[in-house]
């Protein structure tokens, strides 16, 4: 009952702080809110705020200014052994190590191969990756800043995209990340450039305790739905996550911007009520969810009870947060394109297992990453309107603008591209000998590493299961093609789809228009979500942890 309870306040919360949060949001991506000396700087930098995109452009500045990312952080890894900032004097890493890090901080995956505290200096964790967070988190915003002005728009302009990552990260991201970073500083989160300290216990030898800038690093990886962790057990350490209320304000900081954001839809599109719609859905798949895991938590296992232990199964979670907080944050999670863990999913039963693995496959639409996960669910919602549409015999459309063959197939290719990627991507690691050796488990265990693991990385969540080595030249090469494509086979259909509702006329609605705002929407949508997820990703998931179900946790 606790459990239970937890949750409600949790929901209760994260409903409360989105109502600021998307008055905040739509502010800055409207341009009613500028942040202090835009102007200078726009200016310094050559950006002309008259000057609109049109979709191409749009998505070939985003995705330059993301490939510039890809090479900063290839170089600050590789070389970082003869940089500053590296008092541990860590050596460079490999290529194929570097490479997969890289793509997966530019694509909002945070995927990590490696072990922050024993591979990173503190000048490659701050210059590189913490400062890809903002600017990653800040494309999936400025993308859906994009789409709204295609369903409001009467011509090709979808904005400015340099505009919409300056206000974005300045305005939004930075200041909720110090405020955020100082509050962890309270809770005992280490911010320091000094060396590692080393302890002497009193039993014989030495402990070296690892430290860094980390409070900065996880207030934008929490905000920006990002999640890769400063230490390598992420936010299972202690000095990540140090408190029940640092728990709790973390796992709230993940969902807390995309839940404002569909709030902030609402207005940029002229209907809050269809903004409360996308967040009741979400809200709803989310409920859903979490009590499924939570129920399949709490079993006893027959193992443990036969021995006389604990029934309940507490194998890879923090004693000091318990059953409850971490099925949530798996949850919270899996549903954004978070990826952060304050317990070991490996360990997890089977079904708990599932449930973080399909919130992923369904393209991570239940919140979601910031800007990502509520243009990913409006993809959803126009495969609603359009069976809706053909059931009814009239031209389906979404918020006044009529949806066609054009916007058909680039939806289409949207859904398909990533859970192509998971599946292709599954079946080449468990065929090839170089996949199957990174395995630590056989059978149900061992393929469900191997999906977990391409689902996380295509549906650009970072998250892993315990017992797959990923750092081989083999995983990390494939995870960052499917890192690749999750985002940017989805980012760019999306863009294109705005610039063809942009130049569409906006339809009044009549008497045969499907309401947008109302219970059989949410309805229509939710099972739309449901549908095509269970019919691409079922089979998987029965040969993978539903195989492991029945046949029971050792």
């Amino acid at each position: 009952m606790s459990d239970l309870i937890q949750f409600a306040l949790f929901l209760v919360l994260l409903l409360a702080v989105a109502v600021p949060l998307g008055w905040w949001c739509r502010g800055l991506m409207d341009g009613t809110w500028k942040i202090p000396g835009e102007s200078w700087l726009f200016r310094l930098a050559g950006v002309d705020p008259g000057i609109g995109y049109d979709w191409r452009r749009y998505a070939m500045a985003l995705l330059l200014f993301n490939g510039l990312g890809l090479v900063v952080i290839m170089g600050l890894l590789l070389c970082q052994g003869f940089l500053l900032g590296n008092p541990q004097q860590f050596p460079g890493t490999s290529w194929h190590l570097a490479f997969n890090t890289a793509v997966s901080f530019i694509t909002n995956t945070n995927w990590q191969s490696y072990g922050g505290e024993s591979t990173l200096s503190y000048l490659s964790q701050a210059l590189g990756l913490a400062v890809q967070n903002f600017l990653s988190a800040a494309t999936g915003i400025a993308v859906l800043a994009a789409l709204a002005r295609g369903f409001i728009g009467h011509g090709r302009d979808l904005g400015n995209p340099w505009i919409d990552l300056t206000r974005i990260t300045i305005g939004l991201l930075l200041p909720l990340s110090l405020v955020f970073s100082l509050v962890l500083v309270w809770q005992g989160v280490p911010q320091t450039w000094d060396g590692y300290p080393v302890a002497h216990p009193l039993s014989v030898g030495e402990q070296t305790i690892a430290v860094g800038p980390a409070a900065s690093q996880i207030a934008i990886k929490q905000l920006g739905t990002n999640g890769g962790g400063f230490f390598n057990v992420n936010s299972a350490h202690p000095f990540e996550n140090p408190t029940p209320l640092s728990n709790l304000l973390q796992c709230l900081a993940i969902l807390a911007i995309p839940a404002g954001l569909c709030l902030a839809w609402g207005g940029l599109v002229g209907d809050a009520r269809h903004g409360r719609a996308l967040l009741f859905t979400m809200t709803g798949l989310l409920v859903a969810g979490l009590l499924l895991a939570w129920w399949s938590e709490i079993q006893p296992v027959a193992g443990l009870a036969a021995i006389g232990a604990d029934p309940v199964n507490m194998e890879g979670k923090e004693v000091r947060f318990g059953v409850g907080p971490s099925v949530t944050w798996l949850v919270a999670t899996t549903a954004a394109s978070n990826g952060s863990v304050n317990a070991m999913h490996g360990s997890m039963q089977p079904l708990t297992t599932m449930v973080a693995m399909a919130n992923m496959q369904i393209g991570e639409v239940v919140f979601g990453g910031v800007g990502s996960g509520l243009y990913g669910l409006l993809l959803y919602a126009l495969v609603a309107v359009f069976v809706a549409g053909l059931m009814v015999g009239r031209t389906p459309e979404l918020l006044g603008k009529r949806i066609e063959s054009r916007e058909m197939q680039l939806v289409s290719i949207a859904l398909l591209a990533p859970s192509a990627t998971i599946l292709l991507g599954t079946w080449l690691a468990i065929a090839c000998a170089d996949g199957r050796s990174s395995l630590a488990n056989p059978g149900a265990s061992g393929f469900s590493e191997a999906l977990y693991a391409l689902s996380s990385a295509a549906g650009n969540n970072g998250s892993a299961m315990a017992g797959l080595n990923a750092n081989t030249p083999f995983w990390n090469v494939l995870l960052a093609v499917a890192m690749l494509i999750g985002r940017y086979a989805v980012l760019v259909p999306v863009l294109a789809l705005a610039g063809s509702l942009a130049v569409k006329p906006r339809q009044t609605a009549g008497a045969g228009t499907l309401p947008t705002h109302g219970p059989l929407f949410i309805l229509l949508v939710s099972s739309v979500v449901v549908l095509v997820g269970a019919l691409t990703f079922l089979p998987a998931l029965v040969l993978g942890p539903v195989v492991a179900h029945l046949g029971g946790m050792p």
